[in-house]
């Protein structure tokens, strides 16, 4: 009988750890080896790149509810059947801000888009666009206006800023003289633009206070890097580095805004490489057949036209600051 005692009581010891164990979890259910954790997933919080932009799909822009750009161009059929004139798109000058613009930690980029419907005008959109599900996906668009020329921009906080150049109550549609500065916010799926502030008026002084790098002999021909080209107004002449020797030249404004005049360059005398006074040879003849400043995106624009009476732009960067 006491060995039966003995018996039950240690199955007794033997139920009661039994029990302990089944409410206590497996080890292997609690602690995994490093190898078999499951990572977060990762996503890309940076904006689309330029290359992504340019192939992107964009809404709400022109005659086009929706678009694909094509290395920067869309363009749609012709308006009447044979005709000529057909609405297009087309991505402004590799211009891309990057910033978060709505507080959710990851960033937005915006471009610029110019919409033509086959005249003579061309209306500037500002797009958003931004990731969702690893595709590059249009958030907003608005229109920044017909011939407006952009001198800067910038994302100050969660606000796209554009300093821009556009028409005046008494200005002709190709001759825009305002300088205003404009801003939108990224709101509910829409940018809502702000009140605009106006800033004077076009002249050869919104040169002033900055160092221009020549970028561009031509719209589609780039200048060298070396060597560098620069341009600045100081006390009310240009001045600068024409590739070798230092130049100054005389400018007076013209008649409408943005219309100038420029004096035969002085320079300094120094030789220097066959390649650097051929730049320099081709900068000062175009810089004397200046007669129109204007500004493509944040970039400067400077109209020229030759002793042959062939006619260019020269497009400039301004340096950042140092």
């Amino acid at each position: 009988m006491k060995l039966k005692v003995a018996s039950l009581r240690g199955c007794g010891i033997g139920l009661a750890l039994a029990a302990a164990c089944a409410c206590q979890p497996r080890l292997e259910e609690t602690v995994r080896p490093p190898s078999a954790r499951v990572s977060p997933p990762q996503f890309d919080r940076s904006a689309p790149t330029l290359q992504e932009l340019k192939n992107a799909r964009y809404s709400g822009v022109g005659e086009a509810s929706t678009f694909t750009l094509t290395d920067g161009r869309w363009e749609g059929a012709p308006f009447q059947p044979g005709a000529a004139s057909k609405a297009s798109v087309t991505f402004v000058r590799d211009f891309r801000l990057a910033g978060d613009l709505n507080g959710d930690g990851i960033e937005e980029a915006v471009v610029l888009l110019a919409a033509s419907a086959g005249g003579t005008g061309e209306t500037s959109y500002l797009a958003v666009a931004g990731r969702a599900a690893g595709q590059v996906t249009s958030i907003a668009t608005a229109p920044v206006g017909d011939r407006v020329q952009v001198r800067d921009a910038r994302i100050a906080g969660r606000r796209i800023v554009l300093d821009v150049v556009q028409a005046g109550r008494d200005d002709a549609a190709c001759c825009p003289g305002d300088l205003v500065t404009r801003s939108w916010e990224l709101a509910g799926g829409a940018l809502r633009e702000g009140a605009p502030v106006g800033t004077g008026r076009l002249s050869i002084d919104a040169l002033a206070g900055a160092e221009w790098v020549l970028q561009a002999w031509a719209w589609n021909e780039a200048a060298p890097a070396t060597p560098e080209v620069t341009l600045k107004l100081d006390a009310n002449r240009l001045a600068g580095s024409a590739g070798c020797n230092s130049y100054f030249a005389s400018v007076r404004p013209g008649s409408s805004p943005g219309a100038l005049t420029v004096g035969p360059a002085g320079a300094t005398r120094m030789m220097c490489s066959e390649a650097a006074m051929a730049v320099e040879t081709r900068f000062l003849q175009q810089l004397g057949g200046v007669t129109q400043l204007r500004f493509v995106a944040g970039r400067m624009a400077l109209t020229y036209t030759k002793a042959d009476k062939t006619s260019g732009v020269m497009l400039f960067d301004r340096r950042a600051a140092r």
